[in-house]
């Protein structure tokens, strides 16, 4: 059978569940049920222990971006500046083809405008720091970098953008469960098309 591994932020602990049932039968998908990929630099650390101790994946998906694109004060710049982030990403998938596998990027997911945040937050006041033009900075320099690479792109941010509230949680940052059941389905069909590369 087929492994994959799944690597990534809180958004990716959202749909990993969902993943490994869809593909059951078909591969053996693998992440960290405790943790999750945090900023670029953590998930390059993270793949290294995967390959280190788990050994030969056949696919490799992951996102990172959030916690990379973070201003958090007293902050004044990102966590990982775009090109920091890119750096990361391309040290990542060097690993990821040292091991044999096949990568997949996942574009991070949109954040609502305040009018809209408002709507799902009803009387409370949103409480997200993020923007939405961070997410299209970041979501444009790696799907570039992917590109020149020849990674296959699978884009989360264009399906959120179907749901008239992007599929957001009240927290404003993570997704409804609705939100990550459709995440998962675009997830394991990226899966499934790489491994036909295989």
């Amino acid at each position: 059978m087929k492994r994959v591994l799944l690597l990534g932020d809180s958004i990716r602990m959202g749909y990993d569940e969902y993943v490994k049932e869809l593909l059951a039968g078909e591969f053996e998908v693998v992440y960290d049920n405790d943790d999750n990929g945090r900023f670029a630099a953590y998930t390059l650390w993270q793949a290294n222990h995967f390959f280190k101790h788990e050994g030969h994946f056949d696919v490799v998906h992951w996102n990172n971006g959030y916690w990379d694109m973070n201003i958090e004060a007293p902050m004044t710049e990102p966590i990982h500046p775009i090109s920091e982030y890119i750096g990361f990403l391309a040290r990542i998938l060097r690993e990821i083809r040292k091991n044999g596998a096949v990568p997949v990027f996942a574009t991070s997911v949109p954040i609502l405008s305040e009018e809209l945040a408002a709507e799902v937050m009803k009387e409370e006041i949103p409480r997200t720091y993020y923007n939405n033009q961070w997410v299209l900075d970041y979501n444009s320099a790696a799907t570039e970098f992917m590109k020149k690479e020849g990674v296959a792109v699978n884009d989360l941010y264009t399906l959120c953008l179907k749901d008239p509230h992007y599929y957001k949680c009240p927290d404003l940052l993570h997704l409804t469960d609705e939100g990550y059941r459709r995440c998962a389905e675009k997830t394991a069909e990226a899966i499934r098309n790489a491994a036909n590369q295989l």
